[in-house]
């Protein structure tokens, strides 16, 4: 029997390629996601805007030593000028006649839940759903959010399925048992929802019902929210992105309302960033099979497998 190594490709759908703070006004920056080269920066009007990098002259890679202008950003060897929305270059300053090809691919990118967000779509298609704002970050009631950022090994579908995963939560994470998980899905069945039921013991005896409700936007957006104690808020948000084919880099916003950030909130911020940690022996060390023998048990991860093919242009 042959095995396939290799991941199924790109998925499309927005993806974060770097916290807002991390872009100053008039920045040009170097990053690489979807297996490309790409230049993000600031304007002068402070839209975060990313163009690929090598400029279609001489092929000089742009985010090294560009400069913004205004709206676009000037090439560093010939000084040619490319806008931020379009790709299209608007100044030559040695030559008045622009030729036609003299653009570079303009990437559809936000702003969003304090990170910037780009489109990817194989064929260049573009958005077909808006990226959700999170109340959270303008609730008095929450605390300043707590930031983690990892990067992995893994193709980033392989992370996707870990948290629509509930057998794994015994074997690996410790949980004495496998929770009890409902999945219903949304808007032309893009978004998809997984509830978990899972009881917890507190200090002093008491027995909660505790629900893990997650929300997935696409592959590379979900939330996860911990209901079940009484008074208490904690939510995070994260963004998942595919840098190569086995890299991927996962941001996440940690949130806790403010009346037990300090007890309740840091417990669960540590156990939330130390489980990642269990996985990541797992991650590490696993190839992507584009046909997993599964087991009549298997309803979750073949129903994930199922409704994620939806996000490639050329599924496996």
């Amino acid at each position: 029997m042959s095995i396939m190594h290799k991941g199924p490709g790109m998925p499309n759908g927005w993806f974060a390629v770097a916290w807002s703070k991390e872009l100053a006004d008039a920045e040009v920056k170097s990053i690489r996601y979807f297996d490309q080269d790409l230049m993000l920066f600031r304007t002068r009007s402070g839209e975060p805007k990313v163009l690929s990098a090598y400029c279609p002259h001489l092929g000089i890679n742009m985010a090294e030593g560009g400069r913004v202008m205004g709206e676009t950003v000037r090439c560093p060897y010939h000084g040619w000028q490319y806008d931020g929305d379009s790709g299209e270059c608007t100044v030559i300053p040695y030559c008045d006649r622009i030729p036609k090809a003299a653009r570079v691919k303009a990437w559809p990118t936000i702003e969003r839940n304090r990170m910037i967000l780009v489109w990817h779509h194989a064929e260049d298609k573009p958005p077909s759903w808006e990226v959700p704002t999170i109340p959270h970050l303008d609730d008095p009631e929450y605390a300043e959010p707590r930031t983690f950022e990892i990067e992995i090994p893994v193709h980033m579908q392989d992370m996707a399925e870990n948290n629509l995963d509930p057998v794994h939560f015994q074997y690996i994470h410790g949980m004495d048992h496998i929770p009890e998980t409902e999945f219903s899905f949304s808007e032309d069945g893009r978004f998809l929802t997984a509830v978990g039921y899972n009881k917890m013991t507190t200090p002093e005896g008491d027995t909660l019902d505790m629900q893990l409700i997650r929300e997935t936007w696409g592959l590379g957006l979900s939330s996860i929210e911990s209901k079940g104690i009484p008074g208490v808020g904690l939510f995070m948000i994260t963004s998942t992105s595919p840098i190569g084919p086995r890299e991927t880099i996962s941001r996440w916003l940690l949130f806790c309302t403010k009346n037990a950030v300090d007890t309740v909130g840091e417990e669960w911020f540590s156990t939330i960033t130390a489980g990642v940690m269990d996985d990541w022996q797992a991650w590490c060390h696993k190839i992507h099979l584009e046909n997993p023998v599964f087991c009549e048990a298997d309803t979750p991860l073949v129903e994930f497998r199922r409704w994620a093919k939806q996000f490639y242009s050329n599924p496996a």
